[in-house]
């Protein structure tokens, strides 16, 4: 889609809606909605790095399309308590930290957690399932779905241009282990009243059939601990309450005790524990400190780290880099998760290295130790079927989860017309029950990379990867600029290459000659610098088939 269409009139008495992240990707979902002037910013979450982002921590959504509007923004509005839906919240509030905050009794306590670190003190509400709010002019009524995290919700939005209804992340589990089932009832009178525009999640879009239920994972994970002959660690999201609840059940059925691991983890169970998410079975959980006291095979290790986040607990196990946790022959490591797209090779690093060490890994690839959190097309089919949207916009997922999304749509009776499939920064308006894709603006990622928002440049990254994959060369002369003579150099050296620095003999003459004609015909430093820069990258392309980066530096005196 074309991005030449940035300077959009105002939405007057449409209703618009503005994605600033989640389409096209999985992760750092985000939707505006804005109706007369003001803005509901539904979800604000982050996505996480790849491999071709070294350096970063966080992806942010693109909040550079709200900071000339923070005045407007009348509330943001959370459906559940996962990273991808409320980490960048903070990210947010320091942009203006009294915007309301509203989510389920889990999902706020989650947020207040957070904030607590970024020491911020939150302006938040609790709702639940059947409550309904006016926000900004349009009414928000919220409907219990079910998902991998206890407490998520949905939202129908009555406006006065249409219905909006955004299923957030959502299954239809019928045998949950909180007992808590997507309100069917309540999405079928929806559908009564009307869905102009159906915003629906499309992670699994293009898995046929319906999703397993969390139950079946129960007895698989209870046979792996019973059966495990020494230490056991389970990895999973810190978020993921139901996966721990099913550790904690197998681990007390077993003899053994738990340990959380990962200070995510620790705190997010701590919270659930509190608020009665979590039953924990008694003389079960200790210490992580206590563990030593307990023999091997009694343990069990509940930590974070399983997409194979470098500075996460699992990964630091099998780079025999914690301080707390080793492990090896007889061990067993369970990741009780799925795989983000993206983060495979990240993954299978610390697969292997576990493996090496000899312990046994157990994963979705080799056993049913996960079940997804997001409805597979025969789930979507159902729910189209119920809610009869005149209109859809697929989101929360990569393209192809979007078009096969989108391909459901009219299957149950959309016209493909009428199917939007978007990107990040499309803009989407809604006027008498009518969808129209208006155009774009402008959409970039921001990185937080240590305590740095939005510094870090895609130029920049691409340095880092030439970097890492290709080395550099630095380039150092002195010039006399009275004399245009060369006082020092140029001295040539390698780092993060193969060669040694002897390889640069060969061009030693070149690189000197190249400098010596810069000088001679009056070039500024930068002149010279680049006239170095150019026989030594054309070279180094020619004869060591690299493109590393090259530093030239000169000095005048």
């Amino acid at each position: 889609m074309s991005r030449e269409n940035s300077n959009l009139p105002a939405a007057k008495d449409a209703v618009r809606i503005v994605p600033l992240g989640g389409l096209g990707e999985v992760g750092r979902n985000c939707n505006v909605i804005e109706y007369k002037g003001k803005l509901v910013v539904a979800d604000c979450g982050v996505l996480f790095p790849e491999e071709t982002q070294p350096g970063v921590d966080l992806i942010l959504p693109n909040l550079d399309y709200l900071e000339d509007r923070l005045a407007d923004i009348e509330a943001i509005v959370l459906t559940h308590g996962h990273e991808d839906h409320i980490g960048a919240v903070p990210y947010l509030l320091k942009m203006r930290q009294d915007i309301p905050v509203i989510g389920s009794q889990l999902t706020i306590a989650f947020v207040e957690a957070k904030l607590q670190e970024h020491r911020i003190k939150p302006h938040t509400r609790v709702v639940e399932e059947g409550d309904a709010l006016s926000i900004a002019g349009m009414e928000f009524e919220f409907i219990a779905v079910n998902h991998s995290i206890p407490d998520a919700l949905a939202m129908f939005v009555r406006t006065p241009e249409g219905n909006l209804f955004i299923t957030g992340d959502f299954k239809m589990d019928q045998l949950p282990i909180d007992g808590r089932l997507t309100d069917l009832r309540a999405f079928a009178a929806a559908g009564e009243e009307g869905v102009d525009l159906f915003m629906c999640d499309s992670t699994n879009a293009e898995v046929p059939g319906f999703v397993h239920s969390e139950a079946e994972i129960a007895p698989v994970i209870d046979r792996v601990i019973g059966g495990a002959r020494g230490q056991v660690v389970v990895a999973s999201f810190a978020s993921h309450v139901h996966r721990v609840q099913q550790v904690l059940n197998a681990a007390a059925h077993n003899g053994r005790k738990v340990a959380f691991v990962g200070r995510s983890m620790v705190r997010n169970m701590g919270i659930a524990e509190d608020l009665g998410y979590l039953e924990v079975p008694p003389n079960t959980v200790v210490d992580v400190k206590d563990m030593n006291g307990i023999e091997p095979n009694k343990r069990v290790y509940m930590s974070t780290g399983s997409q194979g986040e470098p500075m996460a607990v699992l990964s630091r196990i099998a780079n025999r880099a914690h301080n707390r946790i080793s492990v090896g022959k007889g061990d067993t490591v369970l990741l009780a998760s799925s795989l983000i797209p993206g983060n495979e090779n990240s993954v299978f690093r610390v697969i292997n290295g576990l493996i090496a060490l000899g312990a046994q890994v157990i994963h979705q690839g080799n056993e049913r130790v996960h079940v997804s959190g997001h409805a597979a097309e025969g789930e979507l089919l159902y729910v189209y079927n119920i809610l009869q949207p005149a209109f859809a916009m697929p989101i929360h997922g990569e393209v192809r989860h979007l078009v096969a999304n989108a391909r459901i749509a009219v299957r149950t009776g959309v016209p493909a017309e009428n199917v939007i499939v978007a990107e990040n920064g499309s803009v989407v308006d809604m006027l008498d029950g009518e969808c129209k894709l208006v155009g774009s603006v402008p959409f970039q990622n921001i990185y937080v990379d240590g305590s740095s928002v939005g510094d870090i440049t895609e130029s920049e990254l691409k340095d880092r990867q030439i970097l890492s994959s290709e080395g550099f060369i630095v380039i150092f002369a002195v010039i006399d600029k009275n004399e245009k003579a060369i006082v020092t150099g140029p001295h040539i050296q390698a780092r993060a290459m193969a060669e040694e620095d002897a390889v640069f003999d060969d061009i030693q003459d070149d690189v000197q000659k190249a400098l010596q004609e810069a000088v001679d015909n009056g070039a500024d430093t930068y002149g010279m610098q680049q006239a170095m820069r150019r026989v030594i990258g054309r070279w180094a392309s020619r004869k060591l088939r690299r493109s590393p980066m090259i530093i030239p530096t000169v000095v005048e005196v």
